[in-house]
C-alpha cells in the first residue's frame, strides 16, 4: 500500500482548557467547510481525558450549528471491549460529551460491538473491519475510508489507539482491524484500527496535555522506530499535527512548532 506523509508539526496551547477549545474550532471549521461544499465528512475519535474534553468544548462552541450534521460520520480508531454502558467505554464518553447533543442519523455513528452485544472479541473485530470496508473507495485498493480527521491521544508509553509499544499489533499491516488482548493497560480486551487504516486519513492530529507525556511526544518526533513508539509512526497524507499544551511540549526542538495551523 502506498503511504502519502506529511511533515510533522506541532500547535501548541498554554493549558488543557485552552488547547480543547484550539482543537474543538479547527474540527467545526474543518467539518463546516466539507459540509458546506456537499461533501460528507468522516471522523475517527480517540477516547481518554483530553479526546472528550475536545468534544465538551465542541458541543458548546458557537459554529455548532454551521456544521451539516447529516453529512458527518463517526468511528473510533479503538474500543475497550466492555458492556456498552460502560464508563471505560469511549463510545459512551463521546456520546455524552457530544454525539448525543447532534441532530445525527443514528447510521451515522459506526460504534465497535461492545461485550455484552452478543458476539466476541474476534467477532466485535471483524465486523468492524466489514462496517469500515462499506465505505471503502470504490475501485480502490484500501478497505476502509480515508478518515478527513483522525484524531489520536497519546499514552505516556507513546501508544496510539490500541496499539501499544512492541506488540504485534503495530506490525500488522495487511489488516484493518484486530482484537487486542492482555492489552497492558486495562481493561484487557480492546479491538483497533491497525496502522494502514490510520495513516491512509487525509489529517492525523494527535491531542495530549501533560508532562508525562513529553517524552513520549518528544520521541515521537525524533524520529523513533514506531514498533517501540507507535506515535511516531502515526501520519496523515496531508497533515499531522500534534496539537499539545505547554507542559507537553518541553521537550519539543523549536523547529517543528507551528505558530498557526
Amino acid at each position: 500500500m502506498a503511504e502519502f506523509w506529511s511533515e510533522k508539526r506541532v500547535v501548541i496551547s498554554p493549558d488543557p482548557a485552552t488547547l480543547a477549545d484550539s482543537v474543538a474550532a479547527r474540527l467545526l471549521n474543518r467539518l463546516a467547510k466539507i459540509t458546506e461544499e456537499g461533501r460528507d465528512a468522516h471522523v475517527s475519535l480517540t477516547g481518554g481525558s483530553m479526546g472528550s474534553a475536545v468534544l465538551a468544548a465542541a458541543a458548546r462552541h458557537p459554529r455548532l450549528g454551521k456544521v451539516d450534521w447529516s453529512r458527518v460520520h463517526f468511528w473510533w480508531s479503538d474500543e475497550r471491549f466492555v458492556p456498552r454502558a460502560d464508563a471505560d467505554r469511549n463510545e459512551k464518553q463521546a456520546r455524552e460529551a457530544l454525539l448525543d447533543t447532534l441532530d445525527l442519523p443514528g447510521a451515522n455513528i459506526h460504534a465497535i460491538a461492545a461485550s455484552d452485544d452478543g458476539i466476541d472479541l474476534d467477532a466485535a473485530a471483524a465486523a468492524y473491519a466489514a462496517e469500515l470496508a462499506r465505505f471503502g473507495p470504490e475501485g480502490g485498493a484500501e478497505a476502509w475510508p480515508s478518515f478527513d480527521i483522525c484524531f489520536l491521544g497519546v499514552g505516556p508509553d507513546a501508544h496510539i489507539a490500541s496499539l501499544f509499544p512492541d506488540r504485534p499489533e503495530i506490525r500488522v499491516t495487511e489488516r484493518a482491524v484486530l482484537p487486542v488482548r492482555d492489552s497492558p493497560k486495562p481493561p484487557p480486551e480492546r479491538v483497533t484500527m491497525t496502522r494502514p487504516v490510520i495513516n491512509a486519513s487525509q489529517r492525523v492530529w494527535l491531542v495530549l496535555s501533560g508532562t508525562d507525556k513529553a517524552s513520549a511526544l518528544g520521541l515521537a518526533l525524533a524520529g523513533a522506530s514506531y514498533h517501540s513508539v507507535p506515535a511516531a509512526g502515526a501520519k496523515g497524507r496531508r497533515r499531522t499535527i500534534f496539537f499539545v499544551d505547554e507542559a507537553a511540549a518541553s521537550q519539543v526542538p523549536h523547529e517543528l512548532i507551528t505558530g498557526e495551523y
